[in-house]
């Protein structure tokens, strides 16, 4: 696929070397030129794009800003319509023990809202950058997963082979509405890796009884 990766922080870069690994055509931009030309020249195969019209070849755009940047960044890539756009973010709090919004909406759905042409799938954000940097491997048989929701089946399926490509485990979490729930455990890990001091190197999982 060829996929565009807004934001050159540990999230971006993380994202930009798996999907380089996958063999996806990969584009990086950000509001600094100079991070994204950094994050491209850490990753041969992948290249560093100006904001302008970046979105016009790509068949995903993974948004890996912080919330409050997220619909400034997706507007500043050009047209969306019939863009998908993986969210990948959380509104958390200034301390980041929180969440800003939720119960009756999510941050995916305020995006969808503020860019209708495009179609917004929520993916990954219950995955540390450290995770996604070194990989979903975490031995004996355990694969991270990567809860993907949204409302479009095309749109949905295109992302779960995405999110296979790079080794995560694709795992179907229902409708964007659900993005409300994954939010939120998105702020539970985050509270287990920096309030309980268990670290990055987790991840959230649901086991089967055989």
């Amino acid at each position: 696929m060829n996929v565009l990766v807004i934001g050159a922080g540990n999230m971006g870069s993380a994202f930009v070397k798996q999907l380089v690994i996958a063999g996806h055509q990969v584009s990086v931009t950000a509001r600094n030129v100079e991070k994204a030309q950094a994050v491209a020249a850490a990753h041969p195969g992948a290249k560093a794009v100006p904001p302008a019209n970046a979105a016009t070849h790509a068949d995903v755009i993974v948004l890996a800003t912080g919330y409050g940047d997220a619909v400034g960044a997706l507007k500043s890539v050009g047209d969306l319509h019939g863009k998908i756009v993986l969210d990948i973010t959380n509104p958390l709090t200034a301390d980041y023990m929180g969440l800003t919004i939720g119960h009756s909406t999510s941050a995916a759905e305020e995006i969808a809202k503020a860019v209708p042409g495009a179609t917004v799938v929520k993916a990954f954000n219950t995955v540390f950058a450290q995770v996604l940097a070194e990989g979903a491997n975490f031995g004996s048989g355990h694969v991270v997963p990567a809860y993907f929701a949204g409302d479009d089946a095309a749109a949905k399926t295109k992302v779960s082979a995405l999110i296979e490509s790079t080794g995560f485990k694709a795992v179907d979490a229902g409708p964007l509405k659900n993005a409300r729930y994954l939010e939120a455990v998105a702020g539970l890990n985050i509270y287990f890796g920096y309030g309980a001091g268990k670290g990055t190197s987790i991840a959230p999982f649901w086991i089967e009884r055989a």
